[in-house]
């Protein structure tokens, strides 16, 4: 199982690769942030190389906010059957969401699993009898 992490921001999704792997250890975790320029945006090609650069059998793919969303559908609209068929949009929490199907991908759970702790991640407080 394999994250692909876009975000607006290459530092948040560097973090957040980086929490994953951290927490979760042998999943793979790419994270792509930034426009081309190092600014804030997205960047099609990085999303491309990143998906096709991946190791992993299944991909699932977290997005942040808006046009990342919209670049990622369109990169995963374009890629090869074969490359499409591995790759799963996740619409949940980016950092919680990613770190919640990190974690249960270390302990062997299949996509499905994964990403049903992704959206739970969604609706899990993070106060407690607060």
């Amino acid at each position: 199982m394999g994250l692909v992490l876009v975000s607006h921001s290459e530092k948040v999704a560097r973090g957040t690769a980086e929490m994953v792997v951290q927490m979760a250890g042998e999943v793979e975790a790419i994270p792509v942030g930034g426009d081309p320029e190092g600014g804030l945006g997205t960047n099609p090609d990085r999303i491309r190389e990143a998906l096709e650069s991946a190791r992993s059998d299944e991909l699932l793919v977290f997005m942040d906010v808006g046009s990342a969303v919209l670049a990622v559908e369109s990169v995963v609209e374009g890629l090869a059957e074969e490359l499409r068929s591995r790759v799963r949009l996740v619409d949940a929490p980016f950092v919680e969401g990613a770190f919640a199907a990190g974690v249960l991908a270390s302990t062997g759970a299949g996509a499905g699993e994964c990403v049903e702790a992704a959206l739970e991640a969604r609706t899990e407080p993070k106060l407690h009898g607060g």
